[in-house]
C-alpha cells in the first residue's frame, strides 16, 4: 500500500466546512429564537482547536503540521455564549442585528472553503494528467 498525504488539506478543509455548516444552523437557529425567552445564543469554536492542533513546533513546516494532524481529534465544539448574560428583561441574549452580520460572514467562509476544497482537487487532477 503506497502511503500518500495528498488529502491532508482537502481533510482540513472538509473539517473547516462542517463547522462552518454547523456554525449556519446554529446562527440560523438563535435568529429563529431571538424572541424566546431566557433564550441563551449558541456558537461553535472550531479555529482555535485547529490553531491549537497546529501549534506542534515553530520550527516545523504547515506541510509537516497538516500530515501530523490528529483529525479524530479536531471536532467543532457547541458552546453556550454569554450563558449568564443578559441584556433584555426577558432573559435572551440574541442580538437579531449581530446575529445577521455573522451569518453573512460566516456564509462568506463557507464558499472560500469550498472554493479551496475545488481547487485542491484540480491540482490533484492535474498532478494524475
Amino acid at each position: 500500500m503506497i502511503s500518500s498525504n495528498a488529502f491532508d488539506y482537502i481533510n482540513v478543509l472538509d473539517k473547516a466546512a462542517d463547522a462552518s455548516a454547523l456554525r449556519n444552523q446554529l446562527l440560523a437557529n438563535n435568529i429563529a429564537n431571538q424572541d424566546t425567552p431566557d433564550y441563551k445564543r449558541q456558537d461553535v469554536d472550531f479555529e482555535s482547536q485547529l490553531q491549537q492542533a497546529l501549534k506542534n513546533s515553530k520550527y516545523t513546516s504547515i506541510d509537516s503540521k497538516v500530515s501530523n494532524l490528529h483529525m479524530s481529534r479536531l471536532k467543532p465544539k457547541v458552546y453556550t455564549d454569554y450563558e449568564n448574560y443578559s441584556y433584555r428583561l426577558d432573559g435572551n441574549n440574541v442580538d437579531p442585528e449581530q446575529e445577521q452580520i455573522m451569518l453573512a460572514a460566516n456564509q462568506i467562509k463557507y464558499e472560500g472553503l469550498m472554493d479551496s476544497m475545488t481547487q485542491e482537487f484540480k491540482n490533484l487532477e492535474t498532478v494524475m494528467k
